[in-house]
């Protein structure tokens, strides 16, 4: 089967779990990859939305789900994002689990030089991409019940490794991961678990935007072990997985889902 995805189903079982998710964009984004895999499971979903602009298209994907709570909510305004939370608890008494998929860079950030990164390109991507999972996980914190919960954020094997054109992203992913930990660890007394999925290249609509994002694909299907690309499912299954009772022993990890290439010597 080497070249190709073997695909096999998953039975977790999240009938009465419910969370938001931060970050989904359109029906071709990681997080409505995650975010159908969950409804799947039986869990209850609320999506929040940059802006009006926005709004749309998050509609047009989520109204498969029938009429999920949606929020409006710039995470890099921390009133709106306890806003977000304030709004859920009106309607839930608790949340089980947060999906964290934001990040953001200017488009002159992403090619060229490094060194020709500026300050404010600097700030923008590491603010959206990387500090606000802080205030994300820590005002869901008190919706959590006395049994914990899960919170799962995207990363990328750029936060070790140089990736032509990625650039200042591959910053914010080390940032993130290092948050990550730490929240595992500040939260970890409350049983609340947080972890990272770190994806190979997913044809997105952000991702086509980086340059040498095609070579950065061949070279990940050439390398890599299972001689092939991922696809979102094998993300979205990895984020169920995490969210779920049957990964309660896992906090602060990096859950590589890239087929083995991290795992090669180039």
């Amino acid at each position: 089967m080497k070249g190709k995805a073997k695909l096999m189903a998953v039975s977790i079982d999240l009938t009465g779990k419910r969370g938001v998710v931060f970050g989904v964009a359109n029906q071709r984004s990681i997080a409505w990859a995650i975010s159908e895999r969950l409804a799947e499971a039986g869990a209850e979903l609320a999506f929040t939305y940059q802006n009006e602009r926005l709004r749309q298209p998050v509609e047009k994907a989520t109204s498969a789900l029938g009429s999920p709570m949606l929020i409006q909510c710039d995470a890099t305004d921390d009133d709106q994002v306890q806003a977000v939370y304030d709004q859920i608890k009106n309607d839930w008494d608790e949340i089980d689990f947060v999906v964290h998929c934001i990040a953001y860079a200017e488009r002159d950030d992403l090619g060229g030089d490094f060194s020709a990164t500026n300050r404010q390109g600097f700030r923008t991507a590491l603010e959206v991409s990387a500090y606000t999972l802080m205030p994300v996980v820590g005002r869901a914190a008190p919706l959590f019940g006395e049994s914990g919960g899960s919170v799962v954020t995207l990363t990328f094997d750029a936060s070790q490794r140089v990736y032509p054109g990625y650039n200042i992203m591959g910053t914010a992913k080390a940032a993130l991961e290092n948050e990550m930990r730490q929240l595992a660890v500040e939260f970890g007394d409350r049983n609340i678990r947080v972890n990272a999925i770190s994806a190979g290249p997913l044809p997105t609509l952000a991702a086509r935007s980086i340059p040498g994002f095609r070579d950065m694909t061949r070279a990940h299907r050439e390398r890599s072990p299972l001689g092939r690309n991922i696809n979102h499912s094998e993300v979205a299954n990895t984020a169920l997985f995490l969210l779920s009772d049957m990964a309660s022993g896992i906090t602060g990890a990096i859950i590589p889902v890239d087929a083995g290439y991290g795992i090669v010597a180039l």
